[in-house]
């Protein structure tokens, strides 16, 4: 009888265990989306690279920049937090230059960016690397033969509020707003935008696949709404990436790996065709 005991304790301990290294485990996975649209006749690939707040990925950060460059993206967005204000900045710098040599790419600040009191600084940076820095306003990208035009605003805690600048905007092609805070879709949702890019919720840092996707991100409080994923508001897109922070942190992720969102954009009764 206690030899039984023993083994079924054994057994429960052990399956804590896996339980516990499954729910800790912080490998890169990434995420995809396929969004249709009418206004496209090829597909476009889009890297949605959030919330890093200069994050380890190996030496040369070489995890994730192999991530992307395996998937052959048309265009990079990055909705901020890419640079922590506790953090050293190195790691956001080498994954941001690396970028920027090899694709077209977006940037907003953060509420992070805006923290570090260098937000000035990092977006003149950030420029100086070729990579587009939207605030407040657009810029039209060409792929394949067609217009992708991303709209971006700053975080609020660069204390502008830049969303009248956008919202009433007219963009050519496809259009996409970056924004990096989520709890404020329904104010993006006014404006004229195909697709809606959002972080800062990092996936509500502990989740329950199936059962709870997320249990509390900043500003939204306990179960978010919008702790990470895709959201269709009819004819809008909104995707909400849950980030690749790691180590800063202060609550480990629980069923929570960091992400790389890959959006395929396809023409409609396209989307057996993405890959």
């Amino acid at each position: 009888m206690k030899s039984r005991r023993k083994l079924l304790l054994g057994c429960l301990m052990a399956a804590v265990v896996v339980l516990l290294l499954l729910a800790l485990d912080n490998r890169l996975v990434v995420r995809r989306y396929t969004v249709e649209s009418d206004k496209l006749t090829e597909r476009v690939r889009l890297a949605i690279v959030s919330d890093l707040h200069s994050c380890a990925y190996g030496e040369g950060q070489k995890e994730l920049l192999d991530a992307v460059a395996a998937e052959e993206p048309d265009l990079v967005l990055l909705p901020g937090d890419i640079v922590d204000d506790v953090l050293p900045e190195d790691n956001a710098w080498t994954v941001l230059e690396a970028l920027a040599e090899r694709w077209p790419c977006c940037y907003v600040t953060g509420n992070h960016e805006w923290w570090s009191g260098e937000a000035e600084r990092i977006c003149q940076e950030i420029e100086a690397l070729g990579i587009h820095v939207l605030r407040g306003e657009s810029v039209s990208v060409a792929v394949k033969g067609q217009t992708i035009t991303v709209f971006g605003i700053d975080d609020p805690d660069s204390g502008e509020d830049q969303f009248s600048q956008v919202s009433g905007a007219g963009g050519e092609g496809y259009t996409i707003l970056l924004a990096h805070r989520p709890e404020k879709i329904d104010d993006y949702l006014s404006g004229p935008f195909d697709l809606i890019v959002s972080g800062h919720a990092h996936g509500g840092q502990w989740r329950l696949p199936g059962l709870i996707n997320g249990l509390y991100a900043p500003n939204q409080g306990l179960f978010p709404q919008y702790a990470g994923g895709r959201y269709d508001f009819g004819a809008q897109v909104f995707l909400v990436s849950r980030g690749l922070a790691r180590e800063s942190t202060r609550v480990p992720r629980l069923f929570n790996p960091p992400e790389l969102v890959i959006a395929d954009l396809v023409p409609v009764g396209a989307s057996g065709a993405a890959n």
